[in-house]
């Protein structure tokens, strides 16, 4: 076996001996100038791949260069729901780091003709990037081809359909609706529940309640009927499409909802009747201030994080990263991740208030300062 002194090129170098070099190099340079450095360290490190990568990294100043200020184009389904208030700090925090633009686009009522024609019109007007909530299976796949075939990389977020996009940056959405429909179970144990949703068939939330009915399915045995309900995209509309249906089934042991809307509609529901020290049992998604403080005064049991803000965020960094590399830098894959907001972990996100959940416009550090 060869020793270390006997192989080609000197020493291998792992990252934290070449951090350590980094350091030492940038202290020697301080106190006595390049030549008396150079004389500090030995001839084959000098020569390494690696401590030539660290003597570029202290000599390049910023890593982002002079670059065209790139506008990307985000067509949303609900553009003026409270829910992507966060989405849209995110990609405005992003743009504000790197140096580009975005414009928020789409429909305000889940229109999938109103979100193609932004589609087309971001393909027009040559926008850098493309993010598109994929609300739909087949309506977005003739721009989403053109878009890429113009050069303009396609991004789906929020809601995918598999289509020829570049990757889908969002919650897994089937998961996320079998890990509440197994939450269900342990809460409800048997009897009847209504799941609610405002838009059946739209790729946001159908995955979500496909996945919830499920797991009730599999897991309750028979114990369960879970039944579906439409409410609309209205907030005011879901209200009261969910205050009626209880009205007519208050042998209900469980409300629960896949959209933010709905959620709010079973929370204030819930509080109206005062359901929940009745026994019934409620949850859903997201995290409308009105499900956040219904959750701490005990009429919901559950909501579900699904990070808005990076969903914003992560779609101005990969596209703007395919755009700088030239295209070498490949968007990818992007789960925001599942997370049980109950009453034993909601007061951060009463207490905080943060852009990154939509409670505040302001730029902060630490998040938590008043």
């Amino acid at each position: 076996m060869e020793s270390d002194d006997l192989r080609v090129g000197g020493p291998d170098l792992s990252d934290k001996d070449t951090q350590e070099l980094v350091l030492d190099r940038r202290r020697l340079l301080k106190r006595a100038g390049l030549g008396a450095a150079a004389v500090g360290i030995p001839s084959a490190v000098l020569a390494s791949p690696a401590f030539g990568a660290g003597e570029e990294l202290l000599q390049s100043g910023s890593f982002i260069k002079s670059h065209p200020k790139w506008k990307f184009v985000f067509v949303n389904h609900v553009t003026t729901n409270p829910f992507f208030v966060p989405t849209q700090y995110g990609a405005a925090d992003a743009c504000n780091l790197l140096g580009c633009q975005y414009q928020w686009t789409g429909s305000t009522s889940s229109s999938i003709s109103e979100m193609v024609n932004a589609f087309n019109s971001g393909i027009t007007a040559k926008a850098a990037g493309i993010a598109v909530c994929l609300v739909d299976l087949k309506a977005f796949n003739g721009p989403t081809d053109r878009a890429l075939k113009a050069g303009i990389p396609v991004l789906s977020y929020n809601a995918d359909a598999q289509n020829n996009r570049l990757a889908y940056i969002g919650q897994e959405l089937y998961l996320s609706g079998y890990e509440m429909g197994r939450r269900i179970v342990d809460l409800v144990k048997s009897g009847e529940v209504a799941l609610f949703i405002a838009t059946p068939g739209q790729l946001n939330i159908q995955p979500r309640i496909d996945g919830a009915q499920a797991a009730i399915k599999e897991l309750s045995k028979g114990n369960i009927k879970a039944t579906a309900i439409a409410t609309g995209a209205d907030l005011n509309g879901e209200l009261a499409k969910i205050d009626a249906y209880y009205l007519g089934h208050k042998s209900l042991k469980g409300m629960f909802a896949v959209d933010a809307g709905s959620t709010q509609g079973v929370a204030q529901t819930m509080q109206k009747y005062g359901l929940h020290r009745k026994g019934v049992r409620a949850g859903g998604y997201d995290l409308l201030p009105t499900i956040l403080r219904l959750i701490s005064l005990n009429h919901m049991d559950f909501t579900i994080d699904q990070q808005p803000y990076l969903q914003g965020f992560y779609p101005v960094m990969q596209l703007f990263w395919y755009r700088y590399s030239s295209g070498l830098v490949a968007p990818s894959d992007t789960n925001t991740g599942i997370l049980f907001v109950t009453r034993s972990n909601v007061k951060p996100y009463l207490t905080t208030k943060t852009r990154y959940h939509g409670s505040s416009s302001a730029q902060k550090y630490p998040a938590t300062q008043a």
